[in-house]
């Protein structure tokens, strides 16, 4: 399978200490025992820190890739570096990041923290790109920008070549596309239904390349949905979260899919957004039997996805029935 895929890790404020250490461990260690690639490492204010997280994955696993959600309001680059290049001395180990620019406005306003919606993308490439060159270089770094600047600074311990992370960005705007494309970042996308991307012309050559997204699939298309309305009950409370975050957040990607419409409550539609807009979680799903969602997710894979991050799995009947979706889509773009 040429498709690279990454579980995500459950979120601290869901559990009580020892159900969350438990369940961490759990969907790391059967991740890496069904074969995914990596997994996601979200990173908010409310959250667990994100680097013992990943401390944890590793102790626990022997091959997954830790993805860590990075956004440079909690910390200076040099101390990421640091922190990566002590990873790779302790484990021997390679990390991915995952930059994020930060959309949520409550959140960067209680640090602090106000650049605007495309300034905290120039930011961000500059923060990377000290990270990176920190990270390779064998003498003191000079870089100057408009948010930072370092003077003949040195990394120690050095990072090994085959110990160097993987990047990606998190974003759907034009200038997340623009940074991801400066820092050389395999850009992340939560996605609109195929046929959106089909009917705005975004193909192979400058289609999605990575998505962030849910797959709840099983034999029957009743049963999938008889799930999914169990596990994300459509609740008013959840309504009215979701439509204030929507209105403190400045982000493309959550103002694309907030106005997404007749995805929400319906079941006529293997794309679904009911997850999303009752605050249950972040990113769209696809539900029902596995030839129905095998073809809309085929759809993703012949505009260019080579990555898929995947939502909390909740059991390993998830992590099996993902991967056997993941088969038929590429048996089905086989066959057309």
């Amino acid at each position: 399978m040429n498709i690279d895929l990454f579980t995500t890790t459950p979120q601290s404020v869901e559990f009580d200490r020892y159900q969350f250490l438990d369940e961490l461990k759990r969907i790391s260690r059967n991740s890496e025992k069904f074969g995914y690639k990596g997994i996601l490492i979200y990173s908010d204010n409310r959250l667990v820190e994100p680097w013992m997280i990943a401390g944890i994955v590793l102790a626990e696993t022997s091959n997954l890739l830790p993805m860590i959600a990075l956004q440079p309001m909690y910390m200076h680059p040099y101390t990421v570096a640091k922190k990566i290049a002590s990873i790779g001395l302790i484990y021997d180990r390679k990390i991915a990041l995952n930059l994020v620019a930060g959309g949520f406005v409550n959140d960067l306003s209680a640090m602090g923290d106000l650049p605007p919606h495309d300034k905290r993308y120039e930011r961000l490439a500059e923060y990377a790109e000290i990270i990176r060159l920190l990270l390779t270089s064998d003498k003191g770094v000079t870089y100057k920008g408009e948010f930072y600047e370092i003077k003949n600074l040195k990394l120690q311990p050095a990072l090994p070549e085959h110990l160097q992370p993987e990047y990606y960005l998190s974003g759907s705007s034009e200038v997340a596309r623009k940074t991801a494309a400066r820092l050389g970042a395999k850009l992340i996308e939560y996605p609109e239904p195929t046929a959106d991307y089909i009917n705005t012309g975004r193909t192979n050559g400058n289609g999605v390349k990575g998505i962030r997204v849910g797959i709840l699939a099983r034999q029957t298309r009743e049963k999938a949905w008889s799930i999914a309305r169990t596990r994300f009950p459509m609740i008013r409370s959840g309504e009215l979260a979701h439509q204030m975050a929507a209105k403190t957040s400045d982000s493309e990607w959550h103002r694309t899919l907030s106005g997404q419409t007749g995805y929400d409550e319906s079941d006529e539609s293997v794309y679904w957004l009911g997850p999303f807009k009752h605050y249950h979680t972040f990113c769209p799903y696809l539900v029902g039997n596995y030839e129905d969602v095998a073809r809309e997710l085929s759809g993703y894979l012949q505009i260019g996805c080579t990555t898929c991050i995947l939502d909390i799995p909740v059991s390993d009947i998830d992590l099996q029935s993902t991967l056997q979706v993941f088969d038929e889509a590429l048996n089905y773009m086989e066959k057309v």
